[in-house]
């Protein structure tokens, strides 16, 4: 098998452990090497981005490669920044997203703003293994500054829903930004929308003190309580680089990514009928929701990329993942949280409140469970789940998965992380924790029988 260094979503380590100035210089020379021409750069708010992005942009350059620095912005932004320019080759997104502050990566995007797609990934990696030599000294990239991206990109975002009539309604918002690249777009996208903002943690700091970046329930007290508080029509939540929103509905209550999915979904189906594309990890009730809308379901492997370019191949009306990742093909093709808000704004103004269209939805109870599993044992405990429950009935379109009369389990190896993943769901909560405790057990103890030493 070929050598490989991008995961799902870019490439990503521990700050001066695997992500350091030596691997981010390389990379950025492959990536140079590979796009050529100008290439846009931007980071998140963590605490490594100007280490990482000085290094990836003196590879660039040493590649031949033009650097145009946006500075921070959500991931989005650059992405519209790429797609909207047609002498921009491409770009990079110094973030690690969701992960823990120690972390951070790489991301490389295409030339029409989407995130590189495999294959082209591939060609990055092998001038990554081949040590490219560098560009002759004549020939060497420049480094300049572009401003103005956040303002075109908001301006994008408000001619694609109906501004007027959210200016129109008064709503109140309760915004958090987790400290990362959301903490300028996101306010001034309200403001644009005439949408009063309570905002926490929208100062920029790379060590997140507010709360993990990872958007769950678990991490949202803060939000939950302002919401409930301020009795602001909803809560909105961002992860570290703003490519995903998840919501807090009119009520206080959390929304799962599955349900915003679910709910803009029939919101744009009442619109116009077409294809919604998700991965194998999304409730059935995203199903259950389209098809009574009159669309139709498509489902892919786990990864925004897979998702982009499927909707992409078949011109679909919308898709998105189960983590609050939404993908909205009339602005590009990519996750896209502000818009995401903006578009559950125009939902409550012509749908009603958040709590009453969730209230609607079909009741599923999914259990999420992730357990440590080194990267050289992953693809092996995932074919011994495809061994362990032969006689199960299997869907293998991503990692196994195992479909019962009421419910499914899967079972897949993260792409981002050293870790295993379970998702349980049934219309029963005790059936799906109990198929999640059962499983997961049977998984972590051959995994630990794979890391005894032999006798």
């Amino acid at each position: 098998m070929k050598r490989r260094i991008f995961g799902t979503n870019g490439v990503r380590g521990i700050v001066n452990e695997g992500m350091d100035c030596a691997l981010a210089l390389q990379l950025g020379k492959a990536i140079g090497g590979y796009m050529g021409g100008k290439v846009a750069l931007a980071t998140d708010t963590r605490t490594s981005r100007d280490m990482l992005a000085s290094a990836a942009a003196a590879g660039l350059s040493a590649a031949g490669a033009d650097v145009i620095e946006l500075g921070i912005v959500a991931t989005p932004v650059l992405q519209h920044y790429v797609k909207t320019h047609e002498d921009v080759n491409g770009g990079v997104m110094v973030t690690a997203s969701h992960n823990p502050p120690e972390f951070n990566g790489i991301k490389c995007v295409d030339h029409d703003g989407t995130e590189l797609p495999r294959d082209k990934e591939q060609e990055v990696e092998d001038l990554f293994f081949s040590k490219m030599e560098c560009a002759d000294w004549d020939r060497v990239g420049s480094l300049r500054s572009a401003p103005g991206a956040e303002d075109a990109y908001l301006e994008a975002v408000t001619r694609l829903v109906d501004a007027n009539a959210i200016r129109s309604a008064g709503l109140t918002v309760v915004m958090d930004c987790a400290n990362g690249a959301a903490f300028s777009v996101g306010p001034r996208l309200m403001d644009r929308l005439g949408v009063r903002a309570i905002t926490v943690n929208s100062d920029p700091q790379g060590k997140f003190p507010g709360h993990p970046s990872e958007p769950t329930k678990e991490n949202l007290g803060d939000l939950i309580s302002l919401v409930k508080a301020s009795g602001a029509d909803l809560g909105v939540a961002f992860d570290g680089d703003a490519d995903r929103a998840v919501f807090v509905d009119d009520a206080g209550e959390y929304l799962t990514g599955d349900k915003s999915l679910a709910m803009i979904a029939k919101a744009m189906l009442c619109k116009s009928k077409g294809t919604v594309v998700t991965p194998v990890s999304s409730s059935s009730m995203v199903e259950d929701v389209v098809r009574s809308a009159g669309g139709t379901v498509e489902y892919t492997p786990v990864g925004s990329p897979v998702v982009a370019r499927r909707m992409m191949a078949i011109d679909a009306l919308f898709g998105g993942e189960e983590n609050g990742g939404l993908i909205f093909p009339e602005h590009q093709h990519c996750r896209d949280g502000p818009m995401s808000a903006a578009k559950m704004l125009e939902a409550v103004v012509r749908h009603g409140p958040l709590s009453q269209q969730a209230s609607s939805l079909p009741v599923y109870h999914t259990e999420k469970r992730k357990f440590p599993c080194p990267e050289a044992l992953k693809m092996g405990l995932q074919v011994y789940a495809k061994e362990l429950f032969a006689d199960q009935r299997l869907d293998e379109t991503d990692g196994v998965k195992l479909i019962y009369d009421d419910g499914w389990v899967l079972l897949r190896p993260s792409g981002t992380e050293p870790i295993f993943r379970i998702y349980s769901e049934s219309s029963s909560p005790q059936k799906a924790a109990e198929r999640a405790d059962i499983i997961q057990q049977q998984l972590q103890e051959r995994l630990e029988a794979s890391e005894q030493p032999l006798q």
